[in-house]
């Protein structure tokens, strides 16, 4: 970080102002994912769609968030991170009010979208503060940033069930877009622009290339178990995807500047803390997926607890703010034994979370529990991470390495949710007419979450124990740097 900046940031007696204003933008994203959860099985009729098209409304958030997340971050790198956050609120914004004005399928996934366009808020944020806190400060304040993935999640079902259940449908998108409105005010008002840019011109066939190889590879993975994993489309997309990533991969290689330098990829520090991350994603949405349904399945079934949709939220709820109680620690943690430690530490934390809830998952105050220490492992890990990236990749592409790092958690979840998917589609009980998940169904994608955050242990254990010289990651180079 340049010292007049950084000499700014430690005189200014708004520092705790902007981490805060980051954080409630990063949590206000995140809300984007669990906002229809509640919805769901009303979808259909509340848009005048099938079932199948119906989903299009959860696909489109997933797909636009694919495309966005790396494009942002290095738009943000060349032309200011402060602007393109204010940029992907505003896409927040108008997709939230888009939907709140929706009755129909077309209009709903057009907000969806651009409500996924939204995704890179939180790399950018952490990328503002590498650029504008003081080092005793950052690793606090981006480990809550990136913990701000899960707290959003975690207390938006509540909420969003609170809303569904006593409101018109409606009032979560307008909820939404006020939220989106206040956070665009806040960050006008009290996030300064940072000064770092690389500037020189898009990588747009860079960006096109990696926008299709990732909307055919999320779109193989998350409509595979409807189309069929051996059909004609799905694996069409699958073989899609890998042609025109090694295309890209061979372009982003030749180009002057690349949107995704992979040279700086490629670095061990880097690519294994991407990998881990992928699997953390793995990990941390497998409880999103089978805690959920535990508690509302018929109390009939021998294991489900018959709980409503709010209650679901608030037993969820607690993991969210053991993630946001974990940033700290996960900080102190990291600057006393370094962020390698902080990663195997939230590893062996979630593995044990898991392991417990494969025993664990008869009374509501057990998953309570499961979901609190899963929380606070993904709270450990996700605030290392930032610190691994940052501290192997020049300032001048912070921004595009975090927002690499994102896409891979995002990947991770998409492949955990098609996975405990067709694990729990193959093994189920016949109740009554119904067919539901059974409980080794549910006990096996535990299990699975366990063996992923072992798995993450195991590369995290090859991360470089120190980082790399400082004047090789910390200091951008005079002539990519731009004045405010």
């Amino acid at each position: 970080m340049p010292e007049p900046s950084r000499a700014a940031a430690e005189a200014s007696p708004r520092a705790n102002l902007v981490v805060a204003v980051l954080a409630l933008a990063g949590i206000t994203v995140s809300l984007m994912q669990t906002l229809v959860i509640p919805l769901i099985p009303a979808l259909p009729g509340l848009l005048h769609a099938s079932a199948a098209d119906a989903t299009w409304a959860i696909t489109a958030t997933l797909l636009a968030g694919a495309v966005a997340t790396p494009t942002m971050g290095r738009l943000g790198d060349m032309y200011g991170k402060r602007r393109m956050l204010l940029i992907s609120l505003g896409a927040l914004v108008a997709g939230s009010t888009i939907g709140a004005l929706s009755d129909t399928l077309v209009p709903m996934v057009a907000g969806r979208t651009l409500q996924g366009l939204a995704a890179g808020v939180i790399p950018l944020g952490i990328s503002i503060m590498r650029d504008e806190l003081p080092a005793e400060r950052l690793g606090s304040a981006t480990a809550l940033m990136s913990a701000s993935l899960g707290v959003g999640g975690a207390l938006g079902l509540p909420a969003a069930a609170l809303l569904a259940e006593n409101a018109d449908w409606h009032a979560l998108f307008w909820t939404a877009a006020g939220l989106g409105v206040v956070v665009t005010a806040l960050v006008v008002a009290l996030v300064p622009e940072s000064p770092v840019r690389t500037g020189g011109r898009f990588d747009v066939p860079g960006a096109a290339g990696l926008s299709i190889a990732l909307v055919c590879l999320l779109l193989a993975i998350s409509k595979g178990a409807d189309w069929g994993w051996g059909s004609a489309a799905t694996l069409g997309l699958f073989a899609a995807a890998a042609v025109v990533l090694l295309l890209w991969g061979r372009w982003e290689l030749r180009t002057a500047r690349p949107l995704v330098d992979l040279r700086t990829t490629a670095r061990r520090q880097v690519l294994l803390t991407n990998i881990a991350s992928a699997v953390f994603g793995f990990a941390m949405f497998a409880m999103s997926l089978v805690l959920p349904q535990l508690l509302q399945l018929p109390t009939a079934t021998g294991y489900g607890l018959g709980r409503s949709m709010l209650a679901v939220g608030l037993v969820m709820a607690p993991s969210g703010l053991v993630m946001m109680a974990l940033a700290p620690l996960s900080a102190r943690v990291s600057r006393t034994r370094g962020p390698k430690t902080t990663l195997m530490l939230g590893a062996v934390v979630v593995a044990a979370g898991y392991a417990l809830g494969i025993v664990l998952m008869s009374a509501t105050w057990h998953l309570v529990l499961v979901s609190s220490i899963i929380g606070a492992g993904i709270g450990l890990a996700y605030g290392a991470m930032p610190a691994l990236v940052m501290g192997a990749v020049p300032v001048s592409e912070t921004a595009a390495a975090n927002s690499l790092n994102t896409l891979m958690r995002s990947i991770g979840t998409s492949v955990s949710s098609a996975t405990a998917g067709l694990i729990l589609a193959r093994l189920t009980i016949s109740f009554g007419p119904a067919t539901l998940p059974s409980q080794n169904g549910f006990r096996l994608v535990l299990g699975m979450g366990a063996a992923a955050a072992l798995l993450a242990l195991a590369i995290a254990a090859f991360l470089p124990r120190h980082a790399p010289a400082a004047a090789e990651v910390t200091q951008p180079k005079p002539a990519t740097t731009a004045g405010r």
